[in-house]
């Protein structure tokens, strides 16, 4: 019997989709640092006259389970898993195209290793150990993808999910290296939400790794990351890319995807949970002031152009594994911030509209140096 468990102890996997079922369909997503999770059941009491006490608590609405994790970026693995658009030049098809697809959403387990024993290796001196367990959420649909990075951190990113079904499964056998059989399959037929009859026997996730290699980085750097805004320089106050340039300190970039569940009569879970347009990605840098440039908002009022593009690159020393790159974003607002003791600073907040998958003027691109494909998701050279 464990007395813990530990993050040494647990290991996150993602499926390919919501009736998946096979080892490779299934990958475990780097560097993961946070799991979160939780399931909330919404009832509605029946009460009649004469009786104080409710006489039942009916279930109206399916239960919405919660999932966030955080994870150090990487080379765009995770980004492939999670069905995001890797491309390599930064144009053609948006980064968050697969997610605005009608899809069944994906399946999430927690792998959890007996007390003391690294998920990521082999139980010493057995090849099998049925001391494994999982947590799973089904259908799950991402809802928020957000990366930071600041002075001193190493840049994360954060992702949210709803799904609808969550289950555990005890008596896990496999290994680090052989993988593990025996999990209770957690998706769910929307209409009557009962488990797929594919996954009737059982779930398979494939070994557990460390997720290294030469050409993978351990975790990115902020002394490595290149933010290119010079377009923006035209729009704010503040110099922001000129000789006088402000010193950035932090940058986050937030891609909300709120999702709408749509019901129908007959029916115990939502059919689809459908992304809520227009999705309006958020970009915000802060800096320590350094030079003023001579603008005015009253130009901004009367030429209110767009700014062209902006761009984010993570480098693991000269080589780029990482690179964001907005378009058309427009400045939102300009903030100072100034007392006794610390430097004078800005925040600089900016948005842009997302267009349709392959819309090459509002958009977000990604281009990630993984290069072998992620649970059927192909690096692409668009």
């Amino acid at each position: 019997m464990a007395n813990r468990v530990i993050y040494q102890s647990d290991a996150l996997f993602i499926s390919s989709g919501a009736n998946s079922t096979g080892a490779t369909q299934h990958v475990q997503l780097r560097r993961v640092q946070s799991a979160n999770y939780s399931l909330n059941v919404s009832r509605q009491d029946v009460n009649q006259y004469g009786q104080l006490a409710r006489i039942d608590s009916l279930i109206l609405e399916a239960p919405t389970v919660s999932f966030d994790t955080s994870y150090y970026l990487g080379d765009g693995y995770n980004e492939m898993a999670l069905g995001f658009k890797n491309g390599t030049t930064l144009t053609g098809v948006g980064f968050i195209s697969g997610q605005i697809t009608s899809t069944s959403g994906n399946n999430l387990y927690i792998l959890t290793s007996p007390e003391g024993i690294d998920a990521n290796f082999d139980v010493p001196g057995a090849t099998v150990n049925t001391g494994y367990s999982t947590i799973g959420v089904g259908n799950a649909f991402l809802t928020d993808y957000s990366l930071d990075a600041s002075v001193g951190d190493i840049p994360t990113v954060s992702v949210s999910f709803e799904g609808s079904n969550m289950n555990g499964t005890a008596g896990v056998s496999g290994s680090g290296s052989a993988g593990f059989s025996g999990i209770s399959g957690v998706g769910v037929n929307p209409a009557d939400g009962t488990p797929l009859t594919e996954q009737d026997g059982g779930i398979k996730l494939p070994a557990a790794t460390q997720g290294t290699g030469t050409a993978i980085p351990t975790a990115l750097r902020p002394g490595d990351i290149e933010l290119s805004i010079s377009g923006a320089n035209s729009k704010t106050i503040i110099d922001i890319s000129g000789d006088g340039a402000a010193h950035v300190q932090s940058v986050s970039l937030s891609i909300p995807m709120s999702r709408t569940p749509i019901d129908k009569l007959g029916s115990k879970f939502a059919f689809a949970r459908t992304v809520d347009f227009p999705i309006t990605p958020t970009l915000n840098i802060s800096a320590i002031v350094s030079e003023t440039q001579t603008k005015a908002l009253s130009s901004l009022v009367t030429n209110d152009t767009a700014i062209d593009a902006v761009q984010i690159s993570f480098k693991d020393g000269v080589t780029p594994k990482a690179v964001y790159r907005m378009t058309k974003l427009k400045l939102e607002s300009e903030s100072y911030s100034s007392s006794i003791g610390p430097n004078k600073s800005v925040d600089l907040n900016f948005s842009l509209s997302i267009g349709g998958p392959n819309d090459n003027v509002n958009n977000v691109f990604f281009s990630g140096s993984n290069s072998a494909a992620v649970l059927g998701n192909a690096r692409s050279t668009t």
